[in-house]
């Protein structure tokens, strides 16, 4: 099957319909969250390269617009750290000259610190990177970066990006219950994000599995009370009412539902089978698991997704 880049589009609270854009390997990231609902990092990098070729890519996402009705927006991001893709400038602009479709970008925000890299991304309508921590030790608890990587660094490429980019900024921290919706903790969350300054300050917390197990909830009474904290212009963009069991993928993963009742498959299985890109099928899997529609079982070191005949 013929290398697919895009996935969706997939509904999104915060960018409508949305079509995603994977320009790295499979978590191929410079971080390696505990909340990350992709598992666990098993290529952790600030190697800038070019994974896939650009034209391959644009062709792919031509082709992709051919097929649906227009989306909201291109959303540069997927199942790695999308700012790890060195021609991501020439990507924005092949993206701009075939279409007026704005173009977003999700990113974990680590390596703005760079000036070059920090450069290539000006062109882009929207960049939503993350703010996890408020001080080193957090940081790394949390993000478990690359070495490379330092807090004050991070933290100061976000502030510099502030200054250069023209387009809209949406600051979005992930809270982890127990560890980072502390007081102490929300209190330097704001310091940096009133100094970032963005747009909007969007608060995220695990409402899919996460990469570990000890990473809780937090209620959405609680991240409204921390909202309210942050100032005016921050939101509760956690998934509480279940965006996805909206129409469009409500139906593919049905799809996914009635292959996974005709027999056992991996997600390699589901992704060639119903010709999904692998984070796309991720999606509909852990919303099956969500719904406690399938269970896994590990055979020969695969884990297979299982509908019970009871179901």
């Amino acid at each position: 099957m013929e290398k697919k880049f895009t996935f969706g589009p997939v509904p999104s609270r915060r960018l409508g319909r949305s079509l995603g854009i994977d320009l790295v390997p499979f978590k191929t990231c410079s971080y390696d969250c505990i909340y990350c609902q992709l598992g666990r990092t098993t290529n952790k990098t600030t190697e800038l390269k070019e994974y896939f070729p650009v034209g391959e890519i644009l062709r792919d996402i031509r082709k992709r617009l051919g097929e649906i009705t227009p989306p909201d927006y291109i959303t540069l991001a997927g199942s790695g750290e999308p700012m790890l893709y060195s021609p991501i400038e020439e990507l924005i602009r092949g993206i701009k000259e075939m279409t007026d479709i704005r173009v977003a970008l999700l990113t974990n925000g680590s390596l703005f610190w760079i000036d070059t890299v920090r450069r290539t991304i000006l062109e882009a309508d929207l960049i939503i990177p993350s703010l996890d921590a408020g001080d080193e030790d957090t940081f790394l608890s949390v993000n478990r970066p690359h070495g490379g990587i330092s807090f004050s660094a991070m933290a100061e490429g976000l502030c510099s990006l502030r200054e250069s980019f023209t387009g809209a900024l949406w600051l979005e921290v992930f809270l982890a219950g127990g560890i980072t919706d502390k007081e102490r903790e929300i209190v330097k969350l704001k310091k940096w994000a009133d100094r970032i300054n963005p747009d909007w300050v969007q608060l995220n917390t695990a409402v899919r599995t996460p990469a570990e197990d000890f990473v809780r909830t937090v209620t959405k009474e609680k991240m409204e009370e921390i909202a309210e904290f942050m100032g005016p212009h921050a939101e509760v963009i956690a998934d509480y009412s279940k965006v996805h069991d909206r129409g469009e993928f409500h139906l593919t993963r049905d799809d996914v539902f009635d292959l996974l009742k005709r027999r056992p498959c991996s997600l390699d299985d589901i992704s060639k089978g119903l010709e999904l890109h692998r984070n796309e099928a991720i999606k509909y899997v852990q919303e099956l698991l969500d719904h406690d529609l399938v269970r896994t079982e590990k055979r020969n070191d695969k884990t297979l997704y299982i509908v019970d005949h009871n179901i």
